[in-house]
């Protein structure tokens, strides 16, 4: 297969959900879970199961497998999911999807599964490139003429001077590269990369011994004078997810069909060819040593609303050489699977069933409760006294832990409103008048069930 040249798309990364943001990991230290740790508190038996998950992912033991956690509403299933993706490192791909997401009028459930999937997988590739790096102490452009408006000049060309600890060099660059400088904004003091081979141009930061004025906020990141030649070869990493590479190979393929057919081709899926492509290039790098494979996370959220082709697509998924780790989650018991009249635990088939290792999270205890709320409030800035600690507490035994938390921010409000700094109990009891929690809410609709709509 020809070699092929990929241009740079910007990295994915998991964007932390708000409610989870203080989720660190699995609280494990030294093979003991800690009560207390890593922004969990309690769930010790499920989090201490997620853990041997993770030891079986590293050491290569999982693949045919997936794992299902299931417990009542708001007892830290996504954050379970969360802290096991933190324990597989830093730059782990995670994916979360909702179950009912896969009923899109714009593609095929199977296709949307599928992109999920492939978002979840990631591809770190390292090439050695022959490149020009320094500093820049001045930079000269050749402007000429546009060829269509003579009124109008446009680069031709540039004059641009490097410099590193050790080296100095003048380079002379082309049209290609004089665009990019100027779309890039690149000025002196400014520490750039250009690609010798392909002429790409990357501003790494700003060098610190070139500013000639300190600010206290700096849009560009600061970075020390590099050594040795300008000219050298360099070892670049760069981090796609195999839905980057399915996406910029199918690209390639609709703007050869626009040249050959004069139209451009929009499809809705992406080939079957195509990522047998992809696979393939994949592949190879890794065989050469150039790419190493990243699994990532899939959490598919109310997996009961899953029906019986996405179970079949998923198992047969699950068989694949390049697949994520999936994770799912249910706050279903007995349910019927959807497409079905077949009751099943969970709504799962009972032959996926089988497949998965399950995890079980169990109701929180008022102390561990208790614990969570001081955390959630540090993590929002909520500084609470302690009987509105003890208030939210309250409110979370009675009606749920998530009510007690979302109502941390309107208490804050109440609070500063009326000239205070801490949220008092006072606080937490007048918004808690203003919003309802979903036992009051049922009761609300049996009080005025004459008066609503059907």
């Amino acid at each position: 297969m020809p070699e092929v040249r990929i241009e740079e798309v910007p990295e994915r990364r998991f964007e932390r959900v708000g409610l989870h943001s203080h989720i660190k990991g699995l609280g494990v230290r030294n093979g003991k879970v800690e009560f207390m740790a890593d922004g969990f508190v309690g769930q010790t038996e499920a989090r201490e199961a997620a853990y041997y998950v993770v030891k079986l992912i590293k050491e290569g033991k999982f693949g045919g497998k997936a794992v299902l956690i299931v417990g009542p509403p708001g007892t830290g299933k996504t954050a379970l999911a969360i802290g096991i993706a933190r324990e597989l490192g830093p730059d782990t791909p995670f994916v979360q999807i909702s179950g009912a997401e896969i009923y899109s009028v714009e593609v095929k459930k199977t296709e949307f599964l599928m992109r999920a999937l492939r978002r979840a997988i990631g591809v770190r590739i390292r090439e050695w490139r022959k490149v020009y790096e320094g500093v820049v102490k001045s930079i000269e452009f050749k402007y000429g003429r546009h060829p269509y408006n003579p009124y109008l000049q446009i680069p031709v060309g540039a004059t641009i001077r490097l410099k590193t600890r050790d080296d100095e060099k003048t380079l002379k660059v082309p049209e290609e590269v004089a665009v990019q400088l100027i779309e890039l904004g690149v000025e002196e003091g400014d520490l750039i990369m250009i690609d010798a081979e392909t002429g790409r141009v990357i501003v790494e930061g700003r060098a610190e011994e070139e500013a000639s004025e300190k600010y206290d906020i700096s849009v560009k990141r600061r970075i020390e004078l590099p050594k040795g030649p300008v000219f050298k070869e360099k070892e670049i990493v760069r981090f796609f997810t195999l839905h980057d590479l399915d996406m910029y190979f199918a690209r390639q393929q609709g703007l050869v069909s626009a040249m050959l057919f004069g139209f451009t081709i929009e499809e809705k899926e992406v080939p079957a060819d195509i990522r047998r492509k992809v696979d393939e290039q994949v592949k190879q790098w890794i065989d050469e040593g150039k790419a190493e494979l990243v699994p990532g996370v899939l959490f598919i959220d109310d997996a009961h609303m899953l029906d019986i082709e996405a179970w079949a697509f998923l198992s047969r998924a699950m068989e694949s050489e390049l697949s994520p780790i999936i994770v799912l989650a249910t706050n279903r018991g007995m349910a019927k699977v959807r497409g079905t009249d077949e009751v099943s635990p969970h709504g799962i088939p009972l032959d996926m069933l089988d497949r998965l290792i399950i995890i079980k999270t169990r109701p929180y205890t008022e102390e561990e409760v208790r614990e969570i709320i001081k955390i959630r409030a540090k993590e929002e800035k909520v500084d609470l006294t302690d009987d509105a600690i003890e208030a939210l507490t309250k409110i979370a035994m009675e009606h749920s832990l998530r009510h007690a938390i979302q109502l941390l921010a309107p208490a804050m409000i109440r609070a500063k409103e009326v000239g205070r700094t801490k949220v008092t109990k006072e606080d937490v009891e007048y918004v808690k008048r203003l919003f309802m929690s979903l036992k009051e809410s049922v009761e609300y609709v049996k009080q005025y069930e004459n008066l609503l709509l059907r």
